[in-house]
């Protein structure tokens, strides 16, 4: 997919567990493991506000376009 997820790299730079995330968004981890492997095709507006805040970022610095990267139609 053409979107990539930066979690672990944001998660890395906080030096912050993905356990320790769920626990502050309110988020179950088979979630947020979902999110950050890149598995997921959708993600709520509220999650990603959720993330941002706790991670102190901007939207842009979790969701990244790659056009390297092959589009799934």
């Amino acid at each position: 997919m053409a979107i990539t997820v930066r979690l672990d790299e944001l998660l890395h730079a906080r030096h912050m567990t993905l356990t320790e995330l769920a626990a502050r968004v309110d988020i179950t981890l088979a979630n947020l493991s979902i999110l950050k492997t890149g598995k997921a095709r959708a993600i709520r507006f509220s999650t990603l506000e959720a993330i941002c805040a706790a991670l102190d970022c901007q939207p842009g610095d979790l969701l990244v376009f790659d056009p390297s990267q092959p589009s799934e139609n």
